[in-house]
């Protein structure tokens, strides 16, 4: 049985690890994260959660797979960790991670490549690798200098120091905190209101942030007109300006809207 799997809920998919306790990444575990955005890939879901079973989301790697094995082969096992994990990044929907318990290493990485993190105040969040004389090798550092800045980021991959939820929120690491018997509940109210938005605009919104991500702000302003041109013609943005103007011919706010994603 594969250690994750998809599964949907109408417009919400789902990722899910499932090799409780600790959902260790070993190594069947990037060809099935894999397959399983792929399945998300090709769905017309319009919000991606990746969630665990179990006390925790993930204790990262399966180290003890690794002492014996040459370069080559953690170097190829550590790509195909990468390429996973980039292929969430790379989905046109938004994506939310649910952690619960730990979160160490690559299990941290992998909430990292998410757009939101829903968190538990008392959860961990930790980069280990410095322990075994490594470091963060799937991307946790710069995606922290990203969230955090690069003094920040130093520290916790150097220091090996723990995060708990409640100052991940703070930080501005997780979006979202919950009580651990309000987790899933806060998680799927969030999904909902995603898949209930603007699907296209959410998409352009990524596609922004990651050029800003590559090229700071110069590179945002070169394409922000050309990614926000390709939504006016839609019908959300249409049926949005619609709205609004109704609105504002009553001088009301405009009351919240439910979108169909195009």
């Amino acid at each position: 049985m594969s250690s994750i799997r998809f599964e949907r809920d109408g417009s919400i998919g789902n990722i899910v690890l499932a090799n409780p306790p600790f959902n260790r990444l070993d190594s069947r575990f990037a060809a099935a994260l894999r397959e399983a955005v792929h399945q998300a890939s090709v769905s017309d879901i319009r919000v991606l959660v990746v969630r665990s079973e179990g006390p925790h989301f993930s204790f990262g790697g399966e180290v003890r797979e690794w002492p014996g094995k040459d370069v080559n082969w953690f170097r190829k096992f550590v790509a195909d960790i990468n390429e996973s994990y980039r292929a969430i990044e790379a989905l046109r929907i938004p994506t939310v991670a649910v952690v619960q318990g730990i979160a160490l290493g690559g299990g941290f990485e992998l909430a990292l490549a998410c757009d939101f993190i829903v968190t538990t105040p008392d959860a961990t969040f930790r980069c280990v690798e410095v322990t075994t004389a490594m470091l963060p090798i799937a991307g946790a550092l710069q995606r922290l200098a990203e969230r955090i800045g690069r003094a920040r980021a130093s520290r916790f991959a150097m220091l090996g120091e723990p995060i708990s939820g409640a100052t991940a929120l703070e930080l501005g690491i997780a979006t979202h905190a919950a009580p651990a018997e309000k987790l899933a509940e806060t998680a799927n109210a969030l999904a909902k209101e995603l898949a209930n938005g603007p699907t296209r605009s959410y998409a352009a919104t990524r596609t922004l942030l990651k050029a800003w991500s590559s090229g700071g702000v110069g590179a945002a302003d070169l394409v922000m007109l050309d990614i926000a041109m390709e939504l006016y013609d839609g019908r959300d943005a249409q049926r949005g300006f619609a709205n609004t103007a109704k609105a504002f011919d009553a001088d009301i706010e405009p009351p919240p809207m439910v979108f169909e994603g195009k």
